[in-house]
């Protein structure tokens, strides 16, 4: 019978030691970031097109908006309204309290700070629709429709987003490599 050497016997303990030390870091550091500060996200469909096309991969900050309410212009990760275990992605419209007018696509928001209203400047928008509506938002609700206003299921046909449904906001796009991708401040 062979012996082993005493030293080899030492680097199977410490080779042990260090993988459980490395699960434990996993365990306590990584999987808490991975559950309540970023997680993944792929795109599906069309309705955000030309800034998000289907397949591509996004880290999502769903630490930021505990701390700061939504900008108008900023893509938002949300539970849809009609069913929490679907997410979507749409871009910011209208902001709580604001009504949002529509007129042959072109969108208007009234607010106390704009009472007779403004007009959107919505450089991100390809594909046009020539709808119209008027929305008023509650005191938690958020309006999102997507940049492909032609094949966006949004706000528009289902109404606002609660506060409460948003997940967060795509920091991080893996291809094309961007960083904070599709955002634009529309701050009135």
């Amino acid at each position: 019978m062979e012996e082993v050497p005493q030293n080899q016997n030492a680097k199977t303990k410490n080779f042990f030691k260090e993988l459980l030390k490395l699960t434990l870091i996993a365990l306590f550091i990584v999987v808490p970031f991975r559950l309540y500060i970023a997680q993944p996200f792929i795109v599906e469909g069309a309705s955000m097109e030309p800034t998000f096309e289907t397949g591509q991969y996004l880290i999502v900050d769903e630490l930021t908006y505990h701390f700061d309410a939504p900008a108008r212009g900023s893509v938002l990760i949300f539970k849809y309204p009609k069913d929490p275990s679907k997410y979507f992605i749409k871009r910011v419209i209208g902001l709580p309290n604001e009504k949002v007018v529509i007129k042959n696509g072109e969108v208007t928001i009234i607010n106390s700070a704009s009472p007779n209203g403004f007009t959107l400047n919505e450089p991100y928008i390809e594909f046009t629709k020539k709808d119209s509506g008027t929305f008023t938002l509650g005191p938690s609700e958020y309006f999102v429709m997507g940049d492909n206003r032609l094949g966006s299921a949004d706000s528009r046909l289902w109404g606002p987003v609660p506060q409460a449904n948003i997940i967060g906001r795509p920091v991080l796009r893996f291809w094309p490599f961007t960083l904070l991708p599709g955002n634009v401040n529309e701050d009135k």
